[in-house]
């Protein structure tokens, strides 16, 4: 399987006009933004598990990062409420469940081999949060103001995600829960809406895609 898998393009998904695609496990269903692979695949994917719904335990040999959206999720190591981010590095296991319910957008198979580094981070509240920062990537959460724009530089690539609020890149809106990739060698601007943005962003990681 490969959605939008071609790395030198830009690619924009919008939740609202994105179906819900049921997952092997029941009462879990998956919006796809990208993946090379079957189930066993490069992703980034927005997961919505049913109120007692899980996945059986399983190995992230490629590791796991995870920003809860909605909901509580779960797994052996504690409960992860709205606004947790998660990275579970290579080797890493757990049996992730959602006892009332939760989504979360989570990207598998994106880290390097070597990385053993675990971060339980929460990014509730109004200050900008540097997440992680490796030579590799810079994953961060943004609060943008009315108005405000924001420099993109997808030198080495660049994803971005709304948490909250809207933005306006390429004369092309996005609100609440939309993602946008720009490919490496490129550089943009976002202008948040009238009622500000917050947003996910990830940069520096996908030169090695192309």
């Amino acid at each position: 399987m490969r959605i939008n898998a071609d790395f030198t393009k830009r690619v924009a998904v919008h939740f609202d006009q994105t179906e819900w695609v049921a997952s092997p496990a029941a009462g879990v269903e998956r919006k796809m933004l990208d993946r090379i692979g079957e189930e066993v695949a490069r992703a980034t994917t927005i997961v919505r598990f049913a109120p007692g719904s899980a996945f059986s335990a399983h190995t992230h040999d490629g590791g796991e990062e995870y920003l809860v959206l909605d909901g509580v999720f779960q797994d052996e190591t504690g409960d992860f409420p709205v606004g947790s981010y998660v990275r579970n590095p290579p080797t890493s296991s757990h049996t992730p469940s959602a006892k009332e319910g939760a989504t979360i957008l989570v990207k598998l198979h994106q880290f390097d081999p070597d990385d053993r580094t675990k971060v339980r981070r929460s990014v509730n509240g109004q200050a900008n949060t540097q997440l992680f920062k490796d030579t590799r990537e810079d994953v961060r959460v943004l609060n943008l103001g009315a108005g405000e724009a924001l420099d993109l530089d997808a030198s080495q690539g660049l994803e971005l995600f709304v948490i909250e609020g809207s933005l306006t890149e390429s004369d092309e809106d996005f609100t609440t829960w939309d993602w946008l990739r720009l490919p490496p060698g490129t550089r943009s601007t976002a202008v948040a809406g009238p009622s500000g943005a917050r947003i996910w962003t990830k940069t520096g990681h996908l030169a090695q895609m192309i």
